[in-house]
């Protein structure tokens, strides 16, 4: 069975990589399974410049083709910030309840008209000879007011991200199995790598 590396320490994301990706004859490998410790400094201007920074690191470095996403969240009133700099948006790699803190006080200053926001993210495959292709995904919704208490590890800003089409939050605890898919924006990039996946690994 071909093996594909999840390059990436996050828990959250494995764990969603890893459901959205069982459908293909793959061995689905982290960074832990591998006992890759290097850690790689992201660089880039760009979600896409990011992924594809991690994605070819970890392929060279371990010779297995590699995924690895890049995202945020962009809140249009604040001309897409954080964006790129989502987990580093105080200036720091900012711990889960750091972050919350910031955007609760960032959600009671919005205007109510102008609450709209974007979860976006690119995912890029990269083959150990420095081949690389990206796609992105991505779901609209309003910043809350305020946060739903239950925080989902890994991903402070879905306590805030309301979708009104379903009048949820964006939270595995709120959603359901379908509207994890339909409304998750790693899911839909998923969806438009996979073809690439099974080109490029010949499955």
């Amino acid at each position: 069975m071909k093996k594909l590396l999840i390059a990436t320490t996050n828990k959250g994301k494995i764990k969603e990589l890893r459901e959205f990706l069982s459908d293909l004859p793959l061995q689905l490998l982290t960074l832990k399974d591998i006992g890759e410790t290097s850690d790689v400094e992201e660089k880039g201007q760009t979600y896409e410049e990011n992924s594809r920074i991690k994605a070819l690191f970890y392929s060279k470095k371990s010779g297995l083709p590699a995924i690895s996403d890049d995202g945020g969240l962009e809140i249009i009133a604040l001309d897409g910030a954080p964006g790129v700099h989502s987990r580093r948006w105080l200036g720091y790699k900012a711990t889960d309840e750091e972050l919350i803190k910031h955007l609760s006080k960032v959600a009671k200053s919005l205007p109510d008209n102008k609450r709209d926001a974007y979860f976006r993210t690119v995912i890029s495959l990269a083959l150990p000879d420095g081949k690389t292709r990206s796609v992105s995904g991505e779901v609209k919704g309003v910043i809350a007011k305020k946060p739903l208490k239950n925080i989902l590890k890994g991903y402070p800003y879905r306590s805030f991200f309301f979708l009104p089409e379903i009048n949820k939050f964006y939270h595995e605890n709120q959603l359901s199995k379908e509207e994890q898919k339909l409304y998750n924006h790693r899911y839909k990039a998923i969806e438009n790598l996979k073809p690439i996946i099974i080109e490029q690994l010949r499955l």
